[in-house]
């Protein structure tokens, strides 16, 4: 019998599907149609019919011997119902070994560093990926995530929280810091809500850190530049732990990302209005200001243009001189330093 796959399925897409049709149009095929033939020109096609139980010969008589068209539900069986099983077989097999190998990974990633791996591993592009996702499915105890800026991609955040809620549900604990701008994104807060309702903790803070994931305290990746394409995995205990430590200190500054209570919300508010005057008076550019602050450049245009409002101010310049003035405590001009001769620049 002939075997299908591929070949086949493109064979009866085209010139076997127009030999059915004829069939179908002219009530069969003659057995004795040149076209069929040993040596005819659509052979393969109606070999094919055949063998997928599409074509039947129906003899009435032995000078009206014809090949008939048949029900292609009977084709579909014969054919999709084994590659279904071979395909669940499949699937089944390629889930034991995974599960074979991740026992292996395991062991692997907990032995003592060798020589040739060292204490760092440099991971790039598509590799970082793949080995987060092992290490969170290897993830025991604890799971400690620093995620600065809300504007992570919708899929891959979707694709963390099916990842983080299956390693919550084996019963890791895991603790994750947002900038305060994270809570103004709405897929940040669908997936805060995933991990939360399976007992992850989520704070937020107005400082800007760095990317980190901490697992076990055993194992932690952070970037290896700016633009995210490497990562660094260390293994080095004294390194690990001092990142570890760095973390619980900035978490204890966070507040919970589901609280909402008037007096919280004033506070965060306050935060970022502090962190926007700082990045005005250090003089960073927008682009490094909103980037820090985990907005976007227009959203900071926005917070700029507020402090220009509420301290009457026309230019940066303005800006930047009434702030100071507020900053020194706003003594009499008189008797600021260097207050002789000074010239308001509003004038």
């Amino acid at each position: 019998m002939t075997s299908f796959g591929p070949q086949q399925r493109a064979l009866l897409e085209d010139a076997a599907a127009q030999l059915y049709d004829a069939a179908l149009a002219h009530g069969g095929l003659p057995a004795d149609d040149p076209r069929i033939s040993a040596t005819g020109a659509h052979r393969a096609e109606f070999d094919l019919l055949v063998d997928l139980g599409l074509l039947r010969l129906d003899s009435l008589d032995e000078g009206d011997a014809r090949w008939v068209a048949q029900d292609p539900a009977d084709g579909h069986a014969q054919v999709v119902s084994p590659l279904s099983q071979e395909g669940a077989r499949l699937l089944q097999e390629s889930a034991e070994w995974s599960r074979a190998f991740a026992g292996l990974t395991r062991s692997w990633r907990r032995a003592p560093s060798s020589v040739e791996r060292g204490p760092f591993t440099y991971l790039r592009e598509g590799a970082i990926g793949a080995f987060l996702t092992d290490l969170v499915s290897e993830c025991e105890r604890e799971m400690l995530t620093a995620q600065p800026q809300a504007g992570r991609d919708p899929q891959a955040l979707a694709a963390a929280a099916l990842r983080d809620t299956a390693m919550l549900e084996r019963g890791a604990r895991m603790r994750t810091l947002y900038q305060h701008s994270a809570r103004r994104s709405s897929v940040t807060r669908q997936y805060v809500d995933a991990v939360t309702r399976r007992g992850a903790e989520v704070r937020t803070l107005d400082e800007f850190f760095n990317r980190m994931i901490v697992c076990d305290r055993r194992v932690a990746v952070i970037p290896a530049g700016e633009d995210l394409s490497t990562a660094v995995v260390v293994r080095e205990p004294a390194v690990v732990a001092y990142l570890v430590d760095m973390f619980e200190r900035t978490w204890e500054r966070g507040h919970a990302f589901g609280s909402s209570g008037t007096t919280t919300l004033a506070g965060i508010a306050e935060e970022q209005r502090a962190m926007t005057i700082r990045m005005l008076i250090a003089g960073h550019p927008d682009a490094v200001s909103a980037k820090r602050l985990g907005v976007s450049p227009r959203t900071y245009a926005g917070y700029v243009a507020d402090l220009k409002d509420e301290h009457d101010a026309q230019t940066r310049f303005q800006l930047g001189y009434r702030m100071g003035r507020e900053a020194a405590g706003a003594r009499p001009e008189s008797e600021q330093p260097g207050s002789e001769g000074r010239v308001d620049p509003t004038h």
